[in-house]
This record gives structure tokens, C-alpha cells and sequence, in this order.
């Protein structure tokens, strides 16, 4: 049967190497150097602690953390994982799907992987399996709802997906793997964690630990409703095999939400083509699109709350010239130029920046300088969207 008339069960266990396209193969190891530097530099957060201290604490077992010496059940591995990555918003993702696939997919796939042991064909087979199957899985998630969930909901079923691909289900196990997974996955709102910044973040982890435990469930008999997101909107699975959205996912420069990613831009480049300092600015303006202006802690308390905000890495970038995981972390936030800078930022909705979300993330950023001169400039995006991606240089200089 041709690659492109498969089911989204078929194509999730028929997938091979060679029917892979030679860009999207070269990809995959890309994309995992990606997920696990995020995983490395994440290991320090007071989140990643904390989450792999429970893991080790509440799901005994003998799958190894990442980049920890401990153990854990697969499961608490895979929750372990997911919520350490995605406690350093550094990691790639998905315009359409307003969320990230890699975050909760790499460390499931990897606890599995400890108990079935592929190979590293075919564990790379299950990243991209993983990358195509997630970005419709979003897709479809989202045309059945107005509210917004995390990445863990849709996350959840991804993530059984490539369980039973790993463990080898049959059929009938995987449909029951999938549908428990989405009964059973996160529907948390994303907004509520843009709106009060806290460590529940997006998901990520919880969706990972959900799917596997479905398919680790279904494998061993336990039965759920079918996946609705996955049998009932077959138009956001139709063109499996033919459009390959594992090249359609875009890397992170910094490691704070996306969202604020397009304003530091604006605030770099302006402080470059006009040679200003922070202590010549006399507030920062930003146009953008209304979830980036929700992003809006200006002193935050912790980390968490630092990525989750459009000032205050703007401010950053201004003073510092760039945005690091040490410049957002727990204990570098009381930079008094900086907390400035935040404060007086004024942000601004515009319907032309509205409209490009969620494909495009646009922002203007006006520096208005102590002198009473203004600097105006032009929309920017975030860097390394999909269609100028970063090179393995540049990924592997941050």
C-alpha cells in the first residue's frame, strides 16, 4: 500500500528508514543534539531537580534518568524527562501546534527503549514516526476545541504512539494504547500557566508519562475509548507520508518562550544598527500579537516566570546583548538595569501581528531613548524558524 493512503496506526509501525526522505533523515540526529542540550543544561533547575527527585522517590524501577545516575520506573522516567527539558524553554517546536513535540517524545521513546532495545535505525524511525505523527496530532486536537491546551494532551497520545511502536503492539493493543492515552492526557490550559508562570509549565512531562503507561497498559490487556483526535478527523491524517512536518519545526535561540522570541529580536537589532547601550533607553515599545503581550511578568520571582515573560528577556537583551539560561536563572534575577527596563516596557496589541499567529510570531520594538530621540523598528520573527534553521555550528555553540 502506498506510503500515503496508510492509517495513522499503519504508518505508526509500518515506517521504515528507506521510506524516509534524505532531508528528513539528516534531520533526526539534528534535532536530538537539540533536545538532548536542553536536557544537559536543564538538569540544574530547581524544576528538573525536583521533578527527578520525586521520579526516583514515587515510580521505583531500573530505567536510568537523564542525566541522572538514578532509576526509576519507565514511566516516572519518561515524566522525569519531559518536565526537566521543558523546565528550560530552550527546546524546539511547532507553529501550528503552539507547542512542542521533541519535549515529551524523547524522553518516552528513550524509557522504553531501555526495556526493548532497538536499534539506532530504528529508534531514529521512532523520532520522526514521532515528529510526523505529533504535529497532526495537535492539529487535529486543536480543530476540536476553542480552549488551548499544552502540549501535553495531544503530547500524551504522541507518546503512546511511539510505545507501542517500541513495544511492538498489535493493533488492536495500539488503538487501545492511543485512545488511553487521550482519555487520560493532560488537558491542562495553557493560558493559565502564561497567566501565573509556575513549574506546571506545558505539559510536556505528565503527556509523556501518560503515554506510556497507556501503552505499557494496553499491553498488558487494559482497554480504552478510541482516539478521537486520531480516528475521527481523518483529513489531518491524510497527507502522512507525503508532507513531512519533521522539516517544519523551528529551534530556539533563547531559552525563554517563543512567544517573546520575535521583541528580542526587535531589541537586538536595533541595538546593534544604532550602537546603543541600555543606560541610553529610556523604555522599550513592543507591537506584537495578544498572547505574547499575556506574557507579562516583569519582575519574576524564578525562572519559570522568567521565561514565561516578553519584558524581562527584552530587557536582558538590551543590557547583555543576548539571552542565556544563566541570564534567566533562579538566582540572577534582581539586576536592577535590567528590572528597569522591564518595568517601563510598554506593550501593544496589533491586528496585523493577531492575524499571522500562530504560523508566523510577529513583533515591532520602538526603543525611546533618554534624549528624547526614538528608535523605530521593523517587524521582525523569531530566528530559526523552520525555513532557516540553524546549522549544527550554531546549535552547538549555545
Amino acid at each position: 500500500m502506498p506510503l500515503n493512503t496508510r492509517t495513522p496506526a499503519d504508518f505508526l509501525h509500518s515506517l521504515k528508514w528507506a521510506d524516509i526522505p534524505k532531508p528528513v533523515q539528516s534531520r533526526a540526529p539534528f534535532i536530538l543534539l537539540d533536545l538532548i542540550g536542553i536536557a544537559a543544561a536543564a538538569t540544574s533547575t530547581r524544576l528538573g531537580r525536583i521533578i527527578r527527585d520525586h521520579a526516583v522517590g514515587e515510580f521505583g524501577g531500573t530505567t536510568p534518568l537523564l542525566f541522572d545516575a538514578r532509576t526509576a520506573s519507565a514511566s516516572g522516567a519518561a515524566l522525569a524527562g519531559g518536565m526537566t527539558i521543558d523546565s528550560l524553554d530552550g527546546h524546539d517546536g511547532f507553529n501550528p501546534a503552539k507547542g512542542h513535540i521533541g519535549c515529551g517524545l524523547l524522553p518516552a521513546s528513550l524509557a522504553v527503549a531501555h526495556a526493548t532495545n532497538p536499534t539506532g535505525i530504528e529508534f531514529l524511525e521512532t523520532i520522526i514516526m514521532g515528529y510526523e505523527f505529533g504535529s497532526r496530532a495537535a492539529m487535529a486536537q486543536h480543530a476540536t476545541t476553542c480552549d488551548y491546551h499544552t502540549s501535553g494532551s495531544w503530547g500524551a497520545v504522541t507518546c503512546a504512539a511511539a510505545a507501542a511502536r517500541l513495544l511492538k503492539l498489535n493493533p488492536e493493543q495500539t488503538r487501545h494504547a492511543l485512545g488511553i492515552a487521550e482519555y487520560h492526557g493532560p488537558r491542562s490550559q495553557m493560558m493559565r500557566c502564561i497567566d501565573h508562570p509556575t513549574m506546571v509549565k506545558d505539559g510536556s512531562g505528565w503527556g509523556a508519562m501518560t503515554g506510556v503507561s497507556a501503552a505499557r497498559l494496553a499491553a498488558s490487556g487494559f482497554t480504552g475509548a478510541p482516539a478521537l483526535i486520531v480516528e475521527d478527523l481523518p483529513n489531518h491524517w491524510a497527507d502522512l507520508g507525503t508532507r513531512w512536518y519533521t522539516l517544519e519545526q523551528y529551534f530556539k535561540p533563547y531559552p525563554v518562550c517563543r512567544w517573546a522570541q520575535a521583541p528580542i529580536e526587535g531589541v537586538l537589532a536595533l541595538k546593534r544598527a544604532h550602537n546603543v547601550t541600555s543606560e541610553d533607553v529610556a523604555r522599550i515599545e513592543v507591537t506584537t500579537f495578544h498572547e505574547s503581550i499575556r506574557l507579562a511578568t516583569r519582575r519574576p520571582v524564578d525562572s519559570n516566570a522568567a521565561q514565561y515573560s516578553t519584558s524581562y528577556p527584552c530587557a536582558v537583551a538590551l543590557v547583555r546583548g543576548d539571552v542565556t539560561p544563566a541570564d534567566i536563572a533562579d538566582d540572577a534575577l534582581d539586576d536592577p538595569e535590567i528590572l528597569r527596563l522591564s518595568d517601563t516596557m510598554v506593550m501593544q496589541e496589533d491586528d496585523h501581528a493577531n492575524d499571522a499567529f500562530p504560523n508566523k510570531r510577529m513583533a515591532r520594538v520602538d526603543l525611546f531613548l533618554k534624549s528624547g530621540v526614538v528608535l523605530n523598528g521593523d517587524w521582525m520573527t523569531p530566528r530559526w524558524d523552520a525555513d532557516a534553521p540553524p546549522t549544527p555550528q550554531e546549535l552547538r555553540k549555545l
